[in-house]
């Protein structure tokens, strides 16, 4: 799947388009088809890895999760089996979980409580 990525810190020049693996999922994660990715300022803070402390959970000497974004929107590809709410081609809205998986791929994937319907 194609997923923005970087490698190391910095500005927008450290993002590059790139093939990756889709994310697998878990027995209560939820596995979306991303059609809309929200970006904010934390994930500016992550990419740069600055202010200072944001390094210590994004990782101390370069970046621990490379595919940048939090918030989706999306429809559900596959589910996990102890899923319950969601079934696959429900469009949801959410936000996805690092390191398993960020906002800016193809796909992404969570924790079924992460998710609700869109309205």
């Amino acid at each position: 799947m194609q997923a923005i990525d970087q490698e190391r810190r910095g500005g927008p020049e450290v993002l590059v388009s790139r093939e990756i693996d889709k994310p697998g999922i878990g027995d209560r994660e939820v596995l979306v088809r991303v059609h809309a990715a929200g970006l904010h300022i934390g994930d500016v803070f992550g990419v740069r890895g600055s202010p200072f402390p944001i390094r210590f959970t994004s990782g101390l000497r370069g970046p621990k999760f490379g595919v940048p974004g939090f918030d989706i929107a999306g429809t559900v590809e596959a589910i996990g089996r102890a899923v319950t709410r969601f079934a696959p081609g429900d469009e949801v809205f959410g936000v996805c979980t690092w390191p398993s998986s960020g906002a800016c791929a193809e796909y992404a994937c969570a924790p079924e409580g992460r998710f609700v319907l869109k309205p």
